[in-house]
Formats: structure tokens, C-alpha cells, sequence
């Protein structure tokens, strides 16, 4: 956390983060282009929040591409705000900005489609393997397991809350162990959404938008496991930003579960 304060404290890197926050995913090169500041001075500010994990990259052919990363964040949330306090910061937060913004300011800004979330787990890369496919750990610290027998191309079924969702195109993607993991998501069911309280015109706007696809990179970091997970989806949207909200959740839990024996509540 040390770190983490250390970095927001500089408005500069703040000001790196707000370019990220209005479009994830950029390039140093669009960096510098939105700022007025040298690329070797916007260089420097990027290895410094990379450093509080506060960045994470991501290479796509010959770019590196920076995106927000809201772990350490989230870790000093979960650390001094209590689920209680947090939905009533939220709702304040939320009560702020309708007041404060104008009628012609209302449309968000256009986010980058992909989320990414980086954070270190003390635990081994055959271990967070195991909790990552195997269904007694998805079960815990997720609500979810999968059957499947994990080989390129195989489909897959999801199973949460009693409710099991199959579709041909529920597949597995990448499959190289305690490396790389990769599957489509889940299809948007009646079955689905009546056993997670999800109402029918909400369910009925996920099932409009384009299957999404989640990827999970496993590296070795000492006595930890850097774990970067990329949900890739078709456009910004409402599964986007549920997601979104959803996967830091999720990830804790899972860092909590392997490190404690326990996941979180």
C-alpha cells in the first residue's frame, strides 16, 4: 500500500491514471499525444504506477498496451471500508455526480472493451492452476464450476446457483497448464438469470450483445504468482461494466482463499 500511496500522491501519474480511466488499453505513444509532458517524463510516471501495480500491460504484437488496474485499490477498500459503508459511499458518490453534471454532460466517455485486473498471489502456479479449473476451489470463492475436460475446443458447461447453462459456443480456448487459460463466456439464460435474481429485461440486454472471452496468464514471481486476467468484450456495455464491478470480487477471494484456507464472505 506503501507504494500505491506513494504513486497517487504525484498529480502527474494521477492525471496518467484519468487518461486511462477515460480510455483504457492506450499505447505510450497516445499517452504523450494526450498529455503535455515528454515521453521520457511519461515513461518514468508509467514504471512508477507498474510498480504499485496501480498499471498493467498487456503486449499485442508489437505494442504494449497500459490499462488500469484496480487491485491495490480494491485491497485498500476491502482493507478500511466495510460492505456496509461501501454500498453508502457508492450511493454518495453516485447522488455527487448526478448533481454535479450538466444535462449535455451526461453520455460516459468511450472506455476501452477490455478489462484487466493484475494481482499477486502467494501460492504456486499449479496451485492457482487447480483453483482456477478445478470445481471444489470454483465453487468457493466463485459459486461457479465447469464441466469440461479443458482441451482446445471443447465446450463447456457452467453450473451456478443450481442452474447449469450449456450452448455449443461455450467453449475452451487456450489450454496450457499452470501458463495460460482461456474460454468464451457464458450464455445468458432464462434458467440462468431466474437462479441469480436477474430480471428478464436485463437478461434479455446481455443476451444482445456479443459473446465475450476471458483469459488468464499465470508467471512465476518468487514465492508468488502474478495473475493477469483479460476480459475481452465486443463493445462497452452493460456486461462490461458488470463484469467489471464483478471481477475484483471474485479475484480477492480467490488471493484470500489460497493464501488463508479461506475465501472471502
Amino acid at each position: 500500500m506503501d507504494a500505491a500511496f506513494k504513486a497517487l500522491a504525484d498529480p502527474s501519474r494521477r492525471q496518467l491514471l484519468d487518461r486511462l480511466r477515460d480510455r483504457n488499453g492506450q499505447t505510450l505513444r497516445e499517452l504523450c499525444a494526450s498529455l503535455d509532458m515528454a515521453r521520457q517524463s511519461v515513461s518514468k510516471h508509467l514504471a512508477v504506477l507498474e510498480g504499485a501495480e496501480l498499471v498493467t500491460t498487456v503486449r499485442r504484437g508489437r505494442e504494449k498496451l497500459h490499462y488500469l488496474n484496480a487491485a491495490p485499490i480494491n485491497a485498500i477498500a476491502e482493507r478500511w471500508i466495510s460492505r456496509f459503508d461501501r454500498d453508502r459511499a457508492n450511493a454518495l458518490a453516485d447522488l455527487k455526480t448526478a448533481l454535479e453534471q450538466s444535462p449535455m454532460n451526461t453520455e460516459s466517455s468511450a472506455d476501452s472493451s477490455t478489462f484487466v485486473y493484475t494481482t499477486y498471489i502467494r501460492t504456486t502456479p499449479e496451485r492457482l492452476w487447480q483453483a482456477l479449473t478445478d470445481p471444489a476451489f470454483t465453487r468457493r470463492y466463485w459459486g461457479v464450476s465447469f464441466g469440461t475436460d479443458w482441451a482446445p475446443g471443447s465446450p463447456m458447461t457452467w453450473t451456478e446457483t443450481g442452474a447449469t447453462t450449456e450452448d455449443p459456443e461455450q467453449v475452451v480456448l487456450v489450454h496450457e497448464p499452470h501458463r495460460k487459460l482461456a474460454y468464451t463466456w457464458h450464455t445468458f439464460s432464462p434458467q440462468w438469470a431466474e437462479a441469480n435474481g436477474i430480471d428478464e429485461e436485463l437478461r434479455a440486454k446481455l443476451a444482445t450483445e456479443r459473446r465475450s472471452q476471458v483469459t488468464f496468464d499465470l508467471e512465476p514471481e518468487g514465492d508468488q504468482v502474478k495473475l493477469t486476467v483479460t476480459h475481452e468484450f465486443d463493445r462497452t456495455g452493460t456486461l462490461q461494466s458488470m463484469c467489471s464491478q464483478g471481477w475484483p470480487a471474485i479475484l480477492s477471494s480467490l488471493k484470500t482463499l489460497l493464501e488463508t484456507g479461506e475465501p472471502l464472505a
